[in-house]
Protein backbone atom coordinates (compact mmCIF):
# COMPACT_ATOMS: atom_id res chain seq x y z
CA UNK A 1 0.00 0.00 0.00
CA UNK A 2 1.04 3.75 -0.76
CA UNK A 3 2.99 5.15 2.20
CA UNK A 4 1.25 7.72 4.82
CA UNK A 5 3.16 10.27 6.43
CA UNK A 6 2.82 11.75 9.76
CA UNK A 7 4.60 14.73 11.69
CA UNK A 8 5.66 11.92 14.54
CA UNK A 9 4.40 8.12 14.87
CA UNK A 10 4.30 6.57 18.15
CA UNK A 11 4.77 2.70 18.32
CA UNK A 12 3.09 1.46 21.50
CA UNK A 13 -0.30 2.92 23.57
CA UNK A 14 0.87 1.70 27.03
CA UNK A 15 1.72 4.98 29.68
CA UNK A 16 4.77 6.12 27.64
CA UNK A 17 3.07 6.16 24.39
CA UNK A 18 -0.58 7.31 25.08
CA UNK A 19 0.87 10.01 27.19
CA UNK A 20 3.07 10.76 24.58
CA UNK A 21 0.21 10.93 22.32
CA UNK A 22 -2.36 13.42 24.68
CA UNK A 23 0.71 15.71 24.99
CA UNK A 24 1.41 15.83 21.42
CA UNK A 25 -1.71 15.95 20.37
CA UNK A 26 -2.03 19.23 21.85
CA UNK A 27 0.12 20.77 19.20
CA UNK A 28 -1.80 20.71 16.40
CA UNK A 29 0.68 18.43 14.35
CA UNK A 30 -0.39 15.02 12.75
CA UNK A 31 0.15 11.93 14.91
CA UNK A 32 0.01 8.66 14.64
CA UNK A 33 -0.46 6.11 17.66
CA UNK A 34 -0.10 2.53 16.56
CA UNK A 35 -0.99 -0.25 19.12
CA UNK A 36 -0.31 -3.79 18.02
CA UNK A 37 -3.53 -5.00 20.09
CA UNK A 38 -7.20 -3.74 20.20
CA UNK A 39 -9.31 -2.15 22.87
CA UNK A 40 -9.76 -4.64 25.89
CA UNK A 41 -13.33 -6.18 25.84
CA UNK A 42 -15.43 -5.11 28.52
CA UNK A 43 -17.66 -8.23 29.43
CA UNK A 44 -18.27 -10.14 32.25
CA UNK A 45 -15.01 -11.99 32.63
CA UNK A 46 -13.01 -8.27 33.32
CA UNK A 47 -13.74 -9.04 37.05
CA UNK A 48 -13.72 -13.24 37.37
CA UNK A 49 -10.69 -14.15 39.16
CA UNK A 50 -10.66 -17.49 37.80
CA UNK A 51 -10.82 -16.03 33.72
CA UNK A 52 -8.13 -13.10 34.96
CA UNK A 53 -5.74 -15.40 37.23
CA UNK A 54 -5.82 -18.89 36.75
CA UNK A 55 -6.98 -18.89 32.48
CA UNK A 56 -4.29 -15.34 32.07
CA UNK A 57 -7.25 -14.27 29.76
CA UNK A 58 -5.73 -11.21 29.10
CA UNK A 59 -2.14 -12.00 28.63
CA UNK A 60 -0.58 -12.32 25.12
CA UNK A 61 -0.28 -16.01 24.28
CA UNK A 62 3.34 -15.81 23.54
CA UNK A 63 6.08 -18.28 24.16
CA UNK A 64 9.61 -17.29 25.18
CA UNK A 65 12.85 -19.34 26.70
CA UNK A 66 15.09 -18.53 29.51
CA UNK A 67 18.56 -19.17 29.54
CA UNK A 68 18.01 -22.84 30.86
CA UNK A 69 15.76 -23.34 27.61
CA UNK A 70 12.95 -23.70 29.20
CA UNK A 71 9.38 -21.90 27.73
CA UNK A 72 7.70 -19.41 29.72
CA UNK A 73 4.81 -17.02 28.84
CA UNK A 74 5.76 -13.45 29.53
CA UNK A 75 3.02 -11.55 31.48
CA UNK A 76 2.17 -9.10 28.81
CA UNK A 77 -1.16 -7.85 27.68
CA UNK A 78 -1.33 -6.16 24.26
CA UNK A 79 -4.44 -3.72 24.50
CA UNK A 80 -4.73 0.18 23.89
CA UNK A 81 -3.57 1.10 27.35
CA UNK A 82 -0.95 -1.48 27.17
CA UNK A 83 -0.20 -3.40 30.64
CA UNK A 84 -1.53 -0.35 32.38
CA UNK A 85 -5.21 -1.99 31.83
CA UNK A 86 -4.80 -4.30 34.81
CA UNK A 87 -2.23 -2.71 36.91
CA UNK A 88 -2.59 -2.07 40.28
CA UNK A 89 -2.76 2.24 39.13
CA UNK A 90 -0.37 3.01 42.36
CA UNK A 91 1.71 5.71 41.19
CA UNK A 92 4.51 6.73 43.57
CA UNK A 93 7.81 8.97 42.51
CA UNK A 94 11.16 8.04 43.00
CA UNK A 95 12.48 9.05 46.25
CA UNK A 96 15.54 11.49 45.79
CA UNK A 97 18.19 9.40 46.92
CA UNK A 98 17.25 6.61 44.23
CA UNK A 99 18.70 9.41 41.33
CA UNK A 100 21.86 8.55 43.15
CA UNK A 101 24.57 5.32 43.58
CA UNK A 102 22.38 3.22 45.94
CA UNK A 103 24.52 0.49 47.67
CA UNK A 104 23.62 -2.89 48.08
CA UNK A 105 25.11 -6.24 49.06
CA UNK A 106 25.63 -7.13 45.80
CA UNK A 107 26.58 -4.27 44.23
CA UNK A 108 25.55 -0.98 43.15
CA UNK A 109 22.45 0.91 41.73
CA UNK A 110 23.75 3.67 39.25
CA UNK A 111 23.43 7.59 39.53
CA UNK A 112 21.10 8.76 37.45
CA UNK A 113 22.37 11.06 34.93
CA UNK A 114 19.06 13.43 35.49
CA UNK A 115 18.24 13.91 38.69
CA UNK A 116 15.11 14.69 41.11
CA UNK A 117 14.75 17.98 40.32
CA UNK A 118 14.03 17.39 36.85
CA UNK A 119 11.71 15.37 37.09
CA UNK A 120 9.59 17.12 39.60
CA UNK A 121 7.50 19.05 37.89
CA UNK A 122 6.86 16.44 35.10
CA UNK A 123 5.98 14.04 38.34
CA UNK A 124 3.43 17.00 39.77
CA UNK A 125 1.67 16.70 36.53
CA UNK A 126 1.45 13.18 35.92
CA UNK A 127 -0.09 13.09 39.10
CA UNK A 128 -2.88 15.13 38.46
CA UNK A 129 -2.75 13.98 34.88
CA UNK A 130 -3.65 10.64 36.42
CA UNK A 131 -6.24 11.74 39.20
CA UNK A 132 -3.63 10.52 41.61
CA UNK A 133 -5.06 10.45 45.02
CA UNK A 134 -2.59 10.94 48.02
CA UNK A 135 -1.70 12.75 51.09
CA UNK A 136 1.78 14.44 51.66
CA UNK A 137 3.82 14.17 54.27
CA UNK A 138 2.76 10.90 55.67
CA UNK A 139 5.49 8.86 54.18
CA UNK A 140 9.12 9.24 55.72
CA UNK A 141 10.62 8.90 52.27
CA UNK A 142 8.47 10.74 50.46
CA UNK A 143 10.79 13.30 48.08
CA UNK A 144 9.86 17.25 48.05
CA UNK A 145 6.85 18.23 46.10
CA UNK A 146 6.10 21.46 44.94
CA UNK A 147 2.25 21.24 45.25
CA UNK A 148 -0.31 19.45 47.55
CA UNK A 149 -1.97 16.29 45.95
CA UNK A 150 -5.28 17.47 43.61
CA UNK A 151 -7.65 14.51 45.10
CA UNK A 152 -7.84 13.17 48.39
CA UNK A 153 -6.11 10.01 49.93
CA UNK A 154 -8.41 7.07 49.16
CA UNK A 155 -9.94 5.65 52.43
CA UNK A 156 -9.21 2.82 54.40
CA UNK A 157 -12.10 0.54 54.90
CA UNK A 158 -12.17 -0.80 58.74
CA UNK A 159 -10.09 -3.47 58.80
CA UNK A 160 -7.15 -1.63 57.00
CA UNK A 161 -7.51 1.31 59.31
CA UNK A 162 -7.48 -1.30 62.46
CA UNK A 163 -4.05 -2.65 60.33
CA UNK A 164 -3.14 1.26 59.92
CA UNK A 165 -3.54 2.45 63.69
CA UNK A 166 -1.66 -0.80 64.64
CA UNK A 167 1.53 -0.19 62.89
CA UNK A 168 1.06 3.70 64.38
CA UNK A 169 1.11 2.48 67.75
CA UNK A 170 4.53 0.24 66.68
CA UNK A 171 6.10 3.30 66.34
CA UNK A 172 5.95 3.19 62.35
CA UNK A 173 4.98 5.25 59.75
CA UNK A 174 2.61 3.80 57.21
CA UNK A 175 1.29 6.00 54.92
CA UNK A 176 -2.04 6.33 52.41
CA UNK A 177 -0.93 4.92 48.94
CA UNK A 178 -1.22 7.21 46.10
CA UNK A 179 -3.74 5.95 43.95
CA UNK A 180 -4.59 6.78 40.16
CA UNK A 181 -8.56 6.28 40.40
CA UNK A 182 -11.95 7.84 38.67
CA UNK A 183 -13.00 8.55 42.76
CA UNK A 184 -15.56 10.14 44.22
CA UNK A 185 -16.53 9.15 47.72
CA UNK A 186 -17.70 10.44 50.68
CA UNK A 187 -17.91 8.04 54.60
CA UNK A 188 -15.95 5.36 52.90
CA UNK A 189 -18.39 4.90 49.72
CA UNK A 190 -18.17 5.97 46.28
CA UNK A 191 -20.60 8.59 45.28
CA UNK A 192 -22.90 7.32 42.37
CA UNK A 193 -21.50 9.51 39.82
CA UNK A 194 -18.57 8.08 40.59
CA UNK A 195 -16.48 6.03 37.94
CA UNK A 196 -14.85 3.82 40.24
CA UNK A 197 -17.40 1.79 42.96
CA UNK A 198 -14.38 0.40 45.22
CA UNK A 199 -14.77 -2.89 44.08
CA UNK A 200 -12.70 -5.95 44.98
CA UNK A 201 -11.93 -6.37 41.66
CA UNK A 202 -9.35 -3.45 40.91
CA UNK A 203 -5.43 -4.61 41.27
CA UNK A 204 -4.74 -7.11 38.60
CA UNK A 205 -8.23 -6.83 36.40
CA UNK A 206 -8.94 -4.99 33.67
CA UNK A 207 -11.79 -2.28 35.03
CA UNK A 208 -15.48 -2.69 33.81
CA UNK A 209 -16.65 0.63 35.24
CA UNK A 210 -13.61 2.43 33.68
CA UNK A 211 -12.79 3.57 37.06
CA UNK A 212 -9.09 2.88 36.98
CA UNK A 213 -6.60 5.42 35.78
CA UNK A 214 -5.11 3.68 32.78
CA UNK A 215 -3.46 5.13 29.56
CA UNK A 216 -6.73 4.25 27.62
CA UNK A 217 -8.68 6.07 29.48
CA UNK A 218 -7.14 9.33 30.92
CA UNK A 219 -4.98 9.77 27.89
CA UNK A 220 -5.45 7.74 24.46
CA UNK A 221 -9.21 8.13 24.41
CA UNK A 222 -9.56 11.91 25.57
CA UNK A 223 -7.39 12.53 23.12
CA UNK A 224 -8.33 10.99 20.19
CA UNK A 225 -11.93 12.65 21.26
CA UNK A 226 -10.24 16.39 21.78
CA UNK A 227 -7.70 16.51 18.11
CA UNK A 228 -8.80 15.02 15.39
CA UNK A 229 -5.23 15.38 14.25
CA UNK A 230 -4.20 12.38 16.13
CA UNK A 231 -5.02 9.00 14.65
CA UNK A 232 -4.78 5.55 15.96
CA UNK A 233 -4.24 2.41 14.29
CA UNK A 234 -5.20 -0.96 16.60
CA UNK A 235 -3.74 -4.79 15.37
CA UNK A 236 -0.87 -2.78 13.70
CA UNK A 237 2.39 -4.84 14.80
CA UNK A 238 5.15 -2.76 14.24
CA UNK A 239 8.22 -5.48 12.45
CA UNK A 240 10.95 -2.78 12.06
CA UNK A 241 12.15 0.26 11.77
CA UNK A 242 13.93 1.77 8.76
CA UNK A 243 16.91 3.89 8.41
CA UNK A 244 18.72 6.44 5.70
CA UNK A 245 21.48 4.67 4.01
CA UNK A 246 23.65 6.87 7.00
CA UNK A 247 22.01 5.31 9.83
CA UNK A 248 20.98 8.66 11.13
CA UNK A 249 17.42 8.87 10.58
CA UNK A 250 14.33 6.77 10.92
CA UNK A 251 12.80 6.95 7.26
CA UNK A 252 10.25 4.27 7.94
CA UNK A 253 7.93 1.85 10.27
CA UNK A 254 6.86 -1.68 8.62
CA UNK A 255 3.88 -2.72 10.19
CA UNK A 256 1.42 -5.18 9.35
CA UNK A 257 -2.06 -4.35 9.68
CA UNK A 258 -5.53 -6.67 8.97
CA UNK A 259 -3.08 -9.10 7.13
CA UNK A 260 -1.26 -6.30 4.76
CA UNK A 261 2.24 -5.11 4.84
CA UNK A 262 2.77 -1.00 4.89
CA UNK A 263 5.00 1.81 5.33
CA UNK A 264 4.17 4.70 7.18
CA UNK A 265 6.65 7.63 8.08
CA UNK A 266 7.42 10.09 10.47
CA UNK A 267 9.62 13.23 10.81
CA UNK A 268 9.63 11.91 14.53
CA UNK A 269 9.31 8.49 15.76
CA UNK A 270 8.86 7.23 19.48
CA UNK A 271 8.96 3.88 20.69
CA UNK A 272 7.20 3.06 23.25
CA UNK A 273 6.45 -0.60 23.88
CA UNK A 274 7.42 -1.64 26.87
CA UNK A 275 11.10 -1.82 28.09
CA UNK A 276 11.44 -5.99 26.50
CA UNK A 277 9.25 -5.36 23.21
CA UNK A 278 10.92 -1.74 22.38
CA UNK A 279 14.11 -3.58 23.02
CA UNK A 280 13.44 -6.58 20.39
CA UNK A 281 11.95 -4.22 17.84
CA UNK A 282 15.16 -2.53 17.97
CA UNK A 283 17.19 -5.70 17.43
CA UNK A 284 14.48 -6.79 14.57
CA UNK A 285 15.41 -3.82 13.18
CA UNK A 286 19.14 -4.79 12.44
CA UNK A 287 20.50 -3.33 8.56
CA UNK A 288 23.82 -2.92 7.14
CA UNK A 289 24.56 0.06 8.97
CA UNK A 290 23.25 -0.97 12.24
CA UNK A 291 24.14 -4.65 12.14
CA UNK A 292 23.75 -5.30 15.78
CA UNK A 293 20.79 -3.45 15.80
CA UNK A 294 19.55 -0.14 15.94
CA UNK A 295 20.99 2.16 18.29
CA UNK A 296 23.22 -1.13 19.14
CA UNK A 297 26.62 0.66 18.67
CA UNK A 298 27.64 0.21 22.20
CA UNK A 299 26.37 -3.35 22.65
CA UNK A 300 23.40 -2.30 25.44
CA UNK A 301 20.47 -3.25 23.56
CA UNK A 302 18.33 -5.61 25.75
CA UNK A 303 20.82 -5.62 28.50
CA UNK A 304 20.12 -4.07 32.22
CA UNK A 305 17.03 -5.82 32.65
CA UNK A 306 15.08 -5.29 35.31
CA UNK A 307 12.18 -5.95 37.23
CA UNK A 308 12.41 -5.68 40.46
CA UNK A 309 12.28 -8.15 43.21
CA UNK A 310 8.46 -8.63 43.85
CA UNK A 311 6.52 -10.71 46.24
CA UNK A 312 2.91 -11.15 46.74
CA UNK A 313 2.45 -12.65 50.10
CA UNK A 314 -1.00 -13.51 52.00
CA UNK A 315 -1.32 -13.15 55.73
CA UNK A 316 -4.13 -14.53 58.01
CA UNK A 317 -6.17 -12.03 59.70
CA UNK A 318 -7.44 -13.83 63.06
CA UNK A 319 -10.65 -11.96 62.36
CA UNK A 320 -11.91 -11.55 59.28
CA UNK A 321 -11.08 -9.09 56.62
CA UNK A 322 -14.07 -7.92 55.02
CA UNK A 323 -12.59 -5.58 52.73
CA UNK A 324 -13.10 -4.63 49.16
CA UNK A 325 -11.14 -1.84 48.04
CA UNK A 326 -7.71 -3.26 49.74
CA UNK A 327 -5.25 -1.40 48.30
CA UNK A 328 -4.64 2.05 50.00
CA UNK A 329 -1.67 1.04 52.59
CA UNK A 330 2.14 1.38 52.00
CA UNK A 331 4.73 1.25 54.43
CA UNK A 332 8.20 2.67 53.26
CA UNK A 333 10.20 2.23 56.70
CA UNK A 334 12.47 0.15 55.63
CA UNK A 335 13.07 1.64 52.46
CA UNK A 336 16.91 2.46 53.05
CA UNK A 337 17.22 0.22 55.57
CA UNK A 338 16.81 -0.92 59.33
CA UNK A 339 18.42 -0.62 62.86
CA UNK A 340 19.73 -4.89 62.07
CA UNK A 341 20.23 -4.13 58.02
CA UNK A 342 22.54 -1.78 56.78
CA UNK A 343 21.31 -1.76 52.93
CA UNK A 344 17.89 -0.71 51.81
CA UNK A 345 15.00 -3.55 51.86
CA UNK A 346 12.68 -2.22 49.95
CA UNK A 347 8.07 -1.22 49.89
CA UNK A 348 5.39 -2.61 51.28
CA UNK A 349 2.27 -1.76 50.17
CA UNK A 350 -1.47 -3.59 49.93
CA UNK A 351 -2.09 -5.78 47.26
CA UNK A 352 -5.77 -6.29 45.89
CA UNK A 353 -8.18 -8.66 48.25
CA UNK A 354 -7.98 -12.70 47.48
CA UNK A 355 -10.83 -14.94 46.85
CA UNK A 356 -11.37 -18.45 47.30
CA UNK A 357 -10.78 -19.08 43.64
CA UNK A 358 -7.91 -17.07 43.28
CA UNK A 359 -6.38 -19.00 46.61
CA UNK A 360 -6.97 -22.22 44.42
CA UNK A 361 -5.90 -22.03 41.73
CA UNK A 362 -2.52 -20.41 42.64
CA UNK A 363 -2.20 -23.30 45.22
CA UNK A 364 -0.88 -22.92 48.88
CA UNK A 365 -0.26 -26.03 49.97
CA UNK A 366 1.29 -27.72 52.92
CA UNK A 367 -1.24 -26.00 55.45
CA UNK A 368 -4.83 -26.80 54.45
CA UNK A 369 -4.98 -28.89 57.36
CA UNK A 370 -4.92 -26.08 59.98
CA UNK A 371 -8.25 -24.60 58.61
CA UNK A 372 -11.81 -25.68 58.87
CA UNK A 373 -14.24 -27.01 55.55
CA UNK A 374 -13.86 -25.18 52.61
CA UNK A 375 -10.35 -23.70 53.10
CA UNK A 376 -9.63 -21.42 50.22
CA UNK A 377 -12.78 -19.42 51.18
CA UNK A 378 -12.22 -19.56 54.54
CA UNK A 379 -8.62 -18.33 53.89
CA UNK A 380 -9.45 -15.32 51.39
CA UNK A 381 -12.06 -14.28 54.26
CA UNK A 382 -9.18 -13.68 56.79
CA UNK A 383 -6.68 -12.74 54.24
CA UNK A 384 -4.62 -9.79 54.45
CA UNK A 385 -3.28 -9.16 51.23
CA UNK A 386 0.81 -7.47 50.41
CA UNK A 387 3.22 -6.52 47.86
CA UNK A 388 7.06 -6.52 48.47
CA UNK A 389 9.36 -4.89 46.51
CA UNK A 390 12.93 -4.41 46.83
CA UNK A 391 15.27 -3.13 44.10
CA UNK A 392 17.28 -5.43 41.64
CA UNK A 393 20.28 -4.57 39.72
CA UNK A 394 20.66 -4.15 36.18
CA UNK A 395 23.47 -6.50 35.48
CA UNK A 396 24.41 -6.60 31.50
CA UNK A 397 23.97 -9.87 31.67
CA UNK A 398 19.97 -9.86 32.48
CA UNK A 399 19.20 -9.34 28.75
CA UNK A 400 16.41 -9.91 26.07
CA UNK A 401 17.85 -11.27 22.80
CA UNK A 402 16.45 -13.36 19.71
CA UNK A 403 18.35 -16.56 19.27
CA UNK A 404 17.57 -18.79 16.33
CA UNK A 405 14.76 -16.69 15.41
CA UNK A 406 13.28 -17.03 19.02
CA UNK A 407 12.89 -14.22 22.48
CA UNK A 408 15.49 -15.52 25.03
CA UNK A 409 15.37 -13.42 28.14
CA UNK A 410 17.90 -14.29 30.46
CA UNK A 411 17.58 -13.77 34.36
CA UNK A 412 19.63 -14.06 37.48
CA UNK A 413 18.31 -12.59 40.65
CA UNK A 414 19.98 -9.84 42.92
CA UNK A 415 19.73 -8.23 45.82
CA UNK A 416 17.71 -11.29 47.07
CA UNK A 417 18.75 -11.04 50.65
CA UNK A 418 17.51 -7.39 51.34
CA UNK A 419 14.28 -9.03 49.72
CA UNK A 420 14.39 -11.77 52.77
CA UNK A 421 14.70 -8.90 55.13
CA UNK A 422 11.67 -7.23 54.05
CA UNK A 423 9.79 -10.48 54.75
CA UNK A 424 10.73 -11.08 57.70
CA UNK A 425 10.14 -7.47 58.85
CA UNK A 426 6.60 -7.48 57.51
CA UNK A 427 6.15 -11.31 59.25
CA UNK A 428 7.45 -9.55 62.46
CA UNK A 429 4.81 -7.07 61.99
CA UNK A 430 1.96 -9.11 61.64
CA UNK A 431 3.05 -11.13 64.82
CA UNK A 432 1.84 -7.62 66.22
CA UNK A 433 -0.81 -6.47 65.19
CA UNK A 434 -3.32 -9.57 65.52
CA UNK A 435 -2.42 -11.46 62.48
CA UNK A 436 -0.94 -14.82 62.15
CA UNK A 437 3.04 -14.58 62.33
CA UNK A 438 2.96 -16.31 59.02
CA UNK A 439 3.47 -15.39 55.08
CA UNK A 440 2.63 -17.33 52.24
CA UNK A 441 3.69 -16.71 48.68
CA UNK A 442 1.13 -16.05 46.52
CA UNK A 443 2.14 -16.52 42.34
CA UNK A 444 -0.23 -13.48 41.51
CA UNK A 445 1.48 -11.78 38.58
CA UNK A 446 4.20 -14.32 37.75
CA UNK A 447 3.89 -16.75 34.83
CA UNK A 448 2.51 -20.16 35.19
CA UNK A 449 5.87 -21.93 33.85
CA UNK A 450 8.42 -20.10 35.64
CA UNK A 451 8.95 -16.87 38.04
CA UNK A 452 11.13 -15.39 34.84
CA UNK A 453 6.78 -15.15 33.15
CA UNK A 454 6.63 -12.14 35.92
CA UNK A 455 7.45 -9.08 33.60
CA UNK A 456 5.26 -6.77 35.49
CA UNK A 457 7.85 -4.11 36.55
CA UNK A 458 10.15 -4.25 33.12
CA UNK A 459 12.60 -1.46 32.87
CA UNK A 460 15.89 -1.00 31.57
CA UNK A 461 16.92 -2.45 28.39
CA UNK A 462 17.77 1.10 26.54
CA UNK A 463 19.14 2.76 29.20
CA UNK A 464 19.99 6.78 28.89
CA UNK A 465 22.80 8.67 29.40
CA UNK A 466 25.44 10.84 28.35
CA UNK A 467 27.68 8.44 27.17
CA UNK A 468 27.25 6.66 23.97
CA UNK A 469 29.98 3.58 24.70
CA UNK A 470 27.56 2.58 27.90
CA UNK A 471 24.12 3.47 27.08
CA UNK A 472 21.43 3.37 24.49
CA UNK A 473 19.29 6.74 24.66
CA UNK A 474 20.81 10.24 25.77
CA UNK A 475 19.16 12.67 27.99
CA UNK A 476 16.15 13.58 25.89
CA UNK A 477 15.70 9.77 25.52
CA UNK A 478 16.90 10.25 21.48
CA UNK A 479 18.97 7.07 20.65
CA UNK A 480 22.41 7.84 19.85
CA UNK A 481 23.49 8.53 16.79
CA UNK A 482 19.79 8.93 15.43
CA UNK A 483 18.61 12.16 15.03
CA UNK A 484 14.64 11.16 14.92
CA UNK A 485 14.30 8.09 17.56
CA UNK A 486 12.69 8.41 21.06
CA UNK A 487 11.71 6.11 23.45
CA UNK A 488 9.35 6.73 26.68
CA UNK A 489 9.14 3.81 28.38
CA UNK A 490 10.94 2.21 31.14
CA UNK A 491 13.19 0.80 29.36
CA UNK A 492 14.96 4.70 30.05
CA UNK A 493 16.34 3.58 33.76
CA UNK A 494 19.64 2.98 34.74
CA UNK A 495 18.15 1.87 37.81
CA UNK A 496 14.76 0.87 39.15
CA UNK A 497 14.62 1.86 43.20
CA UNK A 498 12.00 -0.04 45.03
CA UNK A 499 8.70 1.78 43.94
CA UNK A 500 6.10 0.93 41.26
CA UNK A 501 7.63 2.66 38.01
CA UNK A 502 4.96 4.19 36.12
CA UNK A 503 4.49 7.27 37.44
CA UNK A 504 8.52 7.77 36.40
CA UNK A 505 7.54 6.50 32.95
CA UNK A 506 4.52 8.86 32.78
CA UNK A 507 6.38 11.60 33.90
CA UNK A 508 9.44 11.15 31.82
CA UNK A 509 7.34 10.72 28.55
CA UNK A 510 5.63 14.33 29.55
CA UNK A 511 9.17 15.52 29.94
CA UNK A 512 10.76 14.41 26.35
CA UNK A 513 7.45 15.47 24.97
CA UNK A 514 8.12 18.99 25.85
CA UNK A 515 10.68 18.54 24.10
CA UNK A 516 9.83 17.18 20.91
CA UNK A 517 7.07 19.59 20.92
CA UNK A 518 9.27 22.21 20.88
CA UNK A 519 11.43 20.20 17.93
CA UNK A 520 7.56 20.13 16.14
Amino acid sequence: MSDEHYDVVIVGSGPGGGTMAWRLAQTGKRVLLLERGGYLPRERENWDSQAVFVDARYQAPETWYGADGRTFHPGLHYYVGGNSKVYGSVLLRLRTRDFDVVRHPDGDAPEWPVKYDTFEPYYQAAEELFHVHGLRGEDPTEPPASKPYAYPPVSHEPRIQELFDGLKREGHRPFHLPVGVLLDERDGKALPHSACIRCDAFDGYPCLTNGKADAQIICVDPALAQYPNLTLWTGAYVERLLTSPSGREITGVELVREGQRRTVTGDIVVVACGALSSALLMLRSANDTHPQGLANASGQVGRNYMRHNNATVLAVSRTPNPTKFQKTLGLNDFYFGSDDWDFPLGHIQMVGKSDGTQIHGEGLPGFLQWFPEKPFDWIAKHSLDFWLTSEDLPRPENRIFYESGRVRLDLTESNMEGHTHLKAKLRDLCGKLDVHPHLFDRSLYLGKDTPIGGTAHQAGTLRFGTDPATSVLDLDCRAHGIDNLYVTDASFFPSIGAVNPTLTIIANALRVGDHIAGRL
